[in-house]
């Protein structure tokens, strides 16, 4: 599946188009002054280019041949002037296409950051992490390769093509045709060559895909891989992968030693007939030598940007390609908007109604059926039932990650869709089992770098979560670094880590993917403590794991196949002997015989 996710984005169009070149222009509008001067500079500089043969010529045909050593002094120093120059103008030049074009990049990247927060989770479900990483990273990145090497390099080339051929026109309109008589051949050269390497290029991009992926994959899944002992299987596949991405790369080589040499053939051809020819005119006496220098130095200089073809078609195509991967991603609209007047109650009480609720991720293929039910201020609602009937998505539908296909779910009589998103999930506190922390110290992890959140409410939220004395006893204490995802610390300090996050947030609805299963006796006690403070005086609806949180929940909502089979408390679904009461005696009362301890995370 990932193969073809990596192979789907590696597709490459041409090399230059023009809709997309005009869309990427557009970042670069803010900074035109900036673009102005670099574009005036790249004029100098390549002026200072094509000035320099002909200060030679002089140098030759005015002083050298009449021993003017005083001239000839001047013609030296005035050389090194444009040598200098030249040095000068090619790094205002450079300096100031680069700050542009990283200007203009930082744009793109926060605007392809600002529409990924906008979107909704559905979005998240069809888009690997993994892409959307390089769509904000390595392709923003390789379109600022096309503004300070691609373009400006294209145009420089242009330049010094063009300006040379005018040059020796101007001196020798004859010798010029006779050193530009190979350039009908070497333009054909470079179509067969171009589109050789383009095939090339796109091949070497897909298999590269593949080998990425494929890497990835297998270093994700290192632990599998060994347990299993399939180090040998992994081998000959990336073997695979990899020959024929070495291969494909040979081809190239092949290609450009065929090529670069042909081109160096061309060149020396060309001097060889300016010699020639114009050592013929020299000898009587139509030509004066120091023409035939500036001609074979004029010749040498224009040569260089055919050499240069090959690494500024493949950053041309591949800025394209990237340019185009980034503009589907800016194109794609989020789903779920906020009203253009959005409506809130004055003060919320946690008040929770599904009315008549239908969800589908798929057309055709509804998740939720007809789900209805209400949560009154500071009720406990238990959601049990068998994986896959329904429960997250109930979740999902209130924190509005999705819009539903038709009823309405009221938060204190305020349809969600009325509500502003931000607003509408600050009062709904979302506590998971799997507890993302994100880079940063223990402080910022409970607090999410909010600046409402004063360090005095943190430290209460911390210690009514039961994790204060944990943390305290950190060598950073709250300022302790946590690595990766939290990879060095517990599941349960990860959970009791999540409570005081809520606690923070003060939310009036708590929806709650109850504790974690398997932990020590210790942290089991803690996480209790901690779970009953955090449902004070709160509206909570619970994916329910715990035993004890479906004994004391005010009401258990037994979900299945997407709709609710049965509804009531602990005893009076027992009594009843349905659906609750069947998962009760497989998952339960055993448990409850044998006086486990730490139940396990049965009714899910």
């Amino acid at each position: 599946m990932s193969q073809d996710i990596h192979s789907e984005d590696e597709i490459l169009g041409k090399a230059y188009d023009a809709r997309l070149m005009r869309r990427i222009l557009r970042y670069l509008r803010p900074y035109w002054k900036l673009l102005a001067v670099a574009l005036g500079f790249l004029f100098l500089h390549t002026g200072t280019e094509l000035l320099r043969p002909y200060l030679t010529k002089i140098a030759i045909d005015r002083y050298i041949a009449t021993g003017d050593v005083a001239g000839l002094d001047f013609m030296v120093l005035l050389y090194l002037g444009t040598v200098l120059g030249g040095f000068i103008f090619l790094f205002i030049q450079t300096y100031t296409t680069e700050y542009a074009g990283q200007r203009a990049m930082h744009d793109l990247r926060m605007q392809i950051f600002s529409h990924l927060q906008r979107q909704d989770l559905a979005y998240f479900d069809r888009n690997p992490v993994g892409r959307l990483m390089t769509r904000t990273v390595n392709d923003v990145e390789t379109l600022n390769e096309l503004f300070s090497t691609g373009v400006v390099g294209l145009l420089g080339d242009a330049f010094i093509i063009f300006g040379i051929a005018g040059a020796m026109l101007w001196l020798d309109w004859k010798l010029a045709l006779i050193a530009l008589a190979a350039f009908p051949v070497i333009i054909y050269v470079s179509r067969f060559y171009r589109r050789r390497a383009r095939d090339v290029y796109r091949e070497s991009r897909l298999i590269l895909a593949r080998l990425n992926a494929g890497l990835q994959e297998t270093i994700a899944g290192v632990a599998t891989v060994q347990a299993f002992g399939q180090e040998n299987k992994m081998y000959d596949r990336f073997q695979d992968i990899n020959c024929g991405y070495r291969n494909v790369l040979l081809r190239s080589v092949r290609y450009n030693a065929v090529f670069f040499p042909i081109i160096e053939i061309f060149s020396a051809l060309s001097i060889g007939l300016v010699l020639w020819y114009g050592g013929g005119l020299i000898g009587f006496n139509s030509l004066q030598p120091g023409v035939i220098v500036a001609f074979i130095q004029y010749l040498q200089r224009m040569y260089q940007p055919i050499r240069d073809l090959a690494e500024k078609y493949n950053i041309m195509q591949a800025a394209m390609a990237s340019s185009e991967r980034i503009f589907n991603t800016l194109d794609t609209p989020a789903t779920i908007h906020n009203p253009a007047t959005p409506k809130a109650p004055k003060a919320l009480r946690g008040w929770v109604e599904f009315k008549d609720v239908w969800l589908s991720y798929n057309a055709g293929e509804p998740v939720l059926k007809g789900i209805s039910f209400t949560a009154h201020p500071g009720e406990r609602i238990a959601l049990v039932g068998a994986t896959g009937g329904g429960k997250t998505s109930i979740i999902s539908a209130l924190c509005r990650f999705y819009d539903i296909d038709c009823g309405a779910i009221l938060v204190d009589g305020v349809d969600v869709r009325h509500w502003d998103k931000q607003l509408l999930r600050r009062q709904l506190g979302l506590v998971l089992q799997d507890v993302f922390l994100f880079s940063g110290d223990i402080a910022n992890n409970i607090t999410l770098r909010d600046e409402r959140i004063s360090e005095a409410r943190m430290l209460e939220a911390a210690r009514r979560a039961q994790i204060a004395p944990f943390i305290e006893r950190l060598p950073g204490g709250y300022q302790e670094e946590v690595q990766e995802r939290g990879s060095t610390l517990s599941q349960g300090q990860r959970q009791l880590l999540s409570f005081a996050r809520a606690l923070a947030f003060d939310p009036r609805i708590l929806i709650l993917d109850e504790a974690t299963s398997s932990v020590d006796t210790e942290t089991e006690s803690l996480i209790q403590a901690a779970l009953q403070e955090l449902l004070k005086e709160r509206t909570a609806i619970i994916v329910a794991h715990r035993l004890s949180t479906i004994k004391n929940a005010d009401r258990i909502l037994v979900i299945h196949k997407g709709e609710i089979w049965e509804q009531g408390d602990h005893e009076e679904l027992l009594a009843r002997g349905g659906l609750y009461a069947r998962l009760y005696d497989l998952q339960y009362r055993v448990q409850e015989r044998e006086g486990a301890v730490a139940e396990p995370a049965a009714i899910t």
